[in-house]
């Protein structure tokens, strides 16, 4: 306790030291704050991403956080003496173009204790290429931030033991998993800041979709609008002189693909909501794929009194007989208090190619779940385009009212949902789409949703009076 509250007090001194002093001192303070840098510092996850477009804020935010971490003030973390962390460019002239100039704007020149240059003079700074800042911890000791570039090969990433790296624009994969290996011994922390300008890479698969399920993995997208010290004339022209595909990457920091995503209406920040417990008459019916190489998937769907549908807990897992899935669904199926038939069965749709025997067994996929206390019924409507259609109405009625949810929990739909992609010819990847495949079959048994009806005012309704009253007149005269 002692160490905490001497931890706060020397922060608290270094923020009265450089109040008013450099740039630092006014970052995210005042009447403007930038929310998602914000939340980019007080996220504690070991694995951190920023996906913006140009001037969303992004670089500015990994600056500081480097910045915080080597000084030993940052605000929202426990702080440390003698910190060693790497800033990582694509080549050595973009690093002093842009991420050596932006830490050079968050040091005060009496923080840096010496500089190691790779190239030019160390009263010019700004002119040459640094390979490492010595700068004073605020409980006594030298931090050392060092500068690599993407260009000099995996070999120059090796050997050293760090407490974080900040990639600033995605780096090749055998750098990143290098750099993932030199924070290991301190569990240290890797940040990144970048624009996805080269399509669905790997950070696209491992952050975005986060496809390993990593606990440690965070994102958020910065655009425009996310920068309050953007201005808004600056930004309308800007926005004018892009093409609508670039706009996606430079102005809101999407991914693309050479296709179309097949659900761009899916929004985590909309979809995606925290669990809760599902009231027993909200219950409806389990939705499976079923799979034995392929993951079997299969999802828990409730429905609120309003129409909402909500997928609340998953099962998702390959090279498994039927009798194992069938032992998972209970076990989730208890859990949950989720109710059964008369029998005590639990009631599932499933793919209607469940009815077909194989020569491994004499039974089908549904008589198998059916001996197992699991009731499948194959009876579901599998047109594709219809299929599809159906989950945009959910997923966006009227742009604002969404009728579809996702618990966070499940991870493997809320993937799929993003990951679903348009291939030659106007069909969608077959790849990865098993929970979208049970969620169409579990929608297409459900109607369609209804439009909100949007209520007029007294004043528009006057409005459209007096429109009909003057063409009526014109039609008159």
């Amino acid at each position: 306790m002692q160490n905490v509250i001497s931890q706060i007090k020397k922060i608290e001194e270094e923020l009265q030291k450089r109040k008013g002093k450099n740039k630092l001192a006014t970052y995210n303070v005042g009447d403007k704050i930038h929310e998602k840098q914000v939340a980019f510092h007080k996220c504690t996850k070991k694995n951190r991403w920023v996906f913006g477009g140009n001037r969303s804020g992004k670089t500015e935010c990994g600056a500081v956080e480097a910045v915080y971490l080597a000084r030993g003030i940052h605000p929202y973390k426990q702080n440390k003496n003698n910190v060693f962390g790497w800033v990582v460019s694509l080549s050595q002239q973009v690093q002093r173009d842009v991420a050596q100039a932006k830490i050079l704007d968050y040091l005060c020149p009496s923080w840096i204790e010496d500089v190691t240059m790779l190239s030019g003079k160390k009263d010019s700074l700004r002119y040459g290429v640094i390979d490492q800042i010595r700068i004073k911890n605020v409980f006594g000791g030298t931090s050392i931030i060092g500068f690599k570039s993407c260009d000099q090969g995996r070999e120059k990433f090796q050997g050293s033991s760090l407490d974080f790296v900040w990639f600033d624009e995605e780096p090749p994969k055998d750098v990143y998993d290098e750099c993932r290996m030199r924070v290991l011994d301190k569990r240290g922390e890797i940040f990144g800041t970048m624009t996805p300008l080269k399509g669905l890479t790997f950070i696209y698969d491992e952050i975005y979709l986060n496809s390993l399920n990593s606990k440690e993995v965070w994102y958020e997208f910065m655009e425009w609008g996310d920068n309050p010290f953007l201005d808004a004339e600056e930004v309308k022209e800007l926005s004018a002189s892009l093409s609508q595909d670039q706009l996606e990457s430079r102005k809101y920091g999407r991914f693309k693909s050479g296709t179309g995503l097949v659900y761009p209406e899916f929004d985590e920040n909309v979809h995606v909501i925290e669990p809760f417990e599902v009231p027993l008459d909200w219950q409806d019916v389990l939705s499976i794929d079923p799979g034995l190489n392929n993951p079997l998937s299969a999802h828990w769907y409730a429905v609120d009194f309003d129409g909402n549908v909500y997928a609340v807990a998953e099962h998702y897992e390959a090279g498994k007989d039927i009798l194992y899935h069938s032992e998972k669904i209970k076990e989730i199926s208890k859990r949950l208090n989720w109710h059964t038939d008369g029998q005590g069965r639990i009631q599932a749709l499933i793919d209607s190619a469940a009815n077909q025997r194989t020569l491994a067994s004499n039974k089908s996929v549904t008589e198998l779940f059916y001996d197992y206390g699991i009731l499948a019924n194959p009876k579901v409507n599998k047109d594709l385009f219809s299929g599809i259609q159906r989950v945009k109405q959910y997923l966006n009625v009227n742009s604002s009212h969404p009728k579809l949810y996702v618990f966070k929990s499940c991870v493997n739909l809320i993937r799929e949902l993003k990951s679903y992609w348009w291939g030659d010819g106007d069909t969608p990847k077959k790849y990865d789409d098993h929970c979208l495949d049970e969620l169409r079959y579990y929608l297409m048994n459900k109607p369609s949703p209804k439009k909100v009806k949007q209520v007029k005012t007294q004043i528009q309704l006057d409005k459209e009076r007096r429109i009909r009253n003057i063409k009526n007149a014109r039609k008159n005269y």
